[in-house]
């Protein structure tokens, strides 16, 4: 388990712009300041990825990411449950959701975290931070410090350690408007 200093540094990285790498429920994930334009764009070019699929928002709390959603009362009690599965929730995205977030969808993916070190890290942050899984395109998703530095090496500008269930898939990926589920 990383130490509080080690999540407070991290936070402070990501606050002043930088990426870090921490972990998840089941995968590490690659973070930074979703209102950072430049971050959000070292993120996707240091996996490759297309702006157009949008990047996950995670916090610790549904609070922080009010700001960034359109939603309505009965929708905030659902999102306000606790799940035994990681779920993250398809959104309507509010106007302050950046499109380098968004990509080429009017949702946006957001996920309360439970796991214990991933939580500590945006408690410590005043905002939600961005979660895209720690590898390259076509690269199965890192599960150990080791593989985040062996994927990005130097690219990336913090990695916290920390366990993740190896055992279990990614996150449940629901849509909150239909209740379908994108990915199981």
């Amino acid at each position: 388990m990383s130490s509080r200093f080690d999540l407070r540094h991290a936070a402070q990285i990501c606050r002043q712009g930088g990426v870090i790498a921490y972990p998840t429920e089941s995968v590490f994930g690659l973070g930074c300041d979703p209102l950072n334009q430049d971050s959000v764009h070292r993120i996707l070019d240091i996996k490759q990825r297309d702006v157009a699929k949008g990047l996950i928002l995670l916090s610790d709390n549904l609070h922080k990411l009010m700001p960034f959603i359109t939603i309505n009362s009965q929708q905030q009690i659902l999102l306000q449950q606790q799940s035994d599965k990681p779920t993250t929730w398809l959104v309507a995205a509010s106007a302050l959701t950046p499109a380098w977030i968004c990509g080429a969808h009017s949702k946006v993916a957001i996920r309360v975290t439970r796991h214990k070190v991933a939580a500590a890290l945006c408690s410590e942050v005043p905002w939600p931070i961005v979660s895209s899984s720690a590898n390259p395109a076509q690269k199965k998703p890192a599960r150990s410090a080791m593989r985040v530095h062996q994927y990005f090496g130097q690219s990336v500008d913090c990695i916290i350690s920390g366990t993740v269930n190896t055992q279990a898939n990614p996150s449940i990926i629901c849509d909150l408007e239909t209740g379908a589920i994108i990915r199981a």
